[in-house]
């Protein structure tokens, strides 16, 4: 809630021209506030007498503590006429399941889908304590309304103390309507989760403009919601021990609810080839590479190794590249088993979005560029020269391991 105390206010209108809603207007000699506000206390910090004042209510501690248990949306994509969880619900199992044993509370994986749905045993060897499996003919595709209506119903009814999605197309999209329909805290783009001393989820994410790691907790409502960067943590070893749980939850959904409707599919991702986001091994160039020439030489070897070639925001704003095959804050999150950046001078916006992998190869010319902080092994060097040479190399190993 927010008041005024009209005895100490001035009238100077600091406040109107700082609120970034416009919902402090001056009216009849006198500021106040309309609908539009939103107390996120601009107009308070700015005013120089102390006059305003904001109230926010604070759940009790019994309130907070009826909301139990860490959920984790499961995305699903088709695969051979079936439809099965994808590599990022697996991530966050791992995640979810470091949450919940911290918190003492079961993990939860939401699955919404038709009765294509499989591989759910999978979901319980990798983390999850419980399934639910909420089927219906209308949920066969991703829509925004059947998908939000569902998961809203979810939520509603069981009171999760933690939910958590994949910050993926799908992700990114569905999560804010969630939070905004049942009046949630959301933190996007999350690259660290952690629970502190008082239980409350802890979502680390890179700000203004990746130079900072901003850490974010909801500490006035339940269930706290956060978005996810695949390939930021590891899937957990599956344990066919597990015990598998899954729990019907019946759905109520009517085609009037969906606005939206799948009217034709378009592979967009590199004319075929494989994701940066799933591939096991990345040669990446940046500004350093000279010319959009030079990438072949990266091509080159990235199809040696079996993986792809991608790059920095830099080189795709020159138009080397196309913007799927960009690393970085602004770009793909990947893990790889194996990270060459050429080039690269090693920027923390594309350092977030490559440092998960498993091992990271710099080569660079300047002995002072920052990615070799992050590097396994520093290369000092021309890359377009030095890829020639290992491009040999590898090829040399092949036809010896193939005589």
């Amino acid at each position: 809630m927010l008041t005024i105390n009209y005895e100490d206010c001035t009238g100077c209108k600091l406040c109107v021209n700082n609120c970034p809603f416009g919902a402090m207007i001056y009216s009849d000699g006198r500021v106040m506030a309309n609908e539009l506000c939103t107390l996120c206390g601009a107009c308070a910090n700015v005013c120089r007498q102390g006059a305003i004042h904001i109230e926010r209510k604070q759940a009790s501690k019994e309130e907070l503590a009826a909301y139990r248990g860490v959920y984790v949306w499961i995305e699903t994509e088709e695969l051979e006429g079936g439809l099965v969880p994808r590599r990022v619900a697996y991530e966050l199992l791992g995640k979810g399941r470091d949450l919940a044993d911290q918190l003492g509370q079961e993990l939860v994986a939401v699955v919404l889908g038709d009765e294509r749905l499989g591989q759910l045993e999978r979901l319980a060897h990798q983390g999850a304590d419980r399934i639910l499996r909420c089927v219906h003919p209308l949920l066969a595709e991703y829509s925004t309304d059947g998908f939000t209506h569902v998961m809203c119903a979810v939520i509603a009814g069981r009171k999760p103390a933690v939910v958590l999605y994949g910050a993926t197309p799908h992700g990114r999209d569905f999560a804010p309507r969630v939070a905004a329909r049942l009046k949630l805290g959301l933190t996007a783009d999350c690259t660290g989760l952690a629970i502190d001393e008082e239980g409350q989820l802890v979502q680390t994410r890179p700000a203004f403009g990746g130079n900072i790691m901003a850490s974010i907790v909801t500490p006035y409502n339940r269930p706290q919601t956060a978005t996810v960067r695949p390939n930021v943590f590891s899937a957990l070893k599956a344990d066919p021990r597990r015990a598998v749980v899954v729990e019907e939850v019946p759905v109520t959904l009517n085609r009037a609810v969906i606005r939206t409707k799948v009217v034709e599919r378009e592979v967009t991702a590199g004319d075929g080839e494989e994701s940066i986001e799933e591939a096991r091994v990345i040669v990446a160039g940046g500004r350093g590479c000279q010319k959009a020439a030079n990438l072949e030489t990266l091509r080159d070897v990235a199809v040696q190794l079996g993986g792809v070639l991608a790059g920095t925001r830099a080189i795709v704003e020159q138009g080397w590249i196309p913007h799927t095959l960009q690393v970085g804050q602004s770009g793909t999150t990947v893990g790889p088993d194996l990270y060459i950046a050429v080039g690269i001078s090693g920027a923390i916006q594309h350092v977030v979005g490559m440092s998960s992998s498993k091992t990271i190869i710099a080569i660079n010319k300047d002995p002072e560029a920052p990615i070799f902080k992050t590097a396994d092994l520093s290369v000092v060097g021309d890359g377009i020269e030095i890829l020639p040479i290992l491009n040999q190399m590898i090829q040399a190993e092949k036809e010896k391991a193939a005589a």
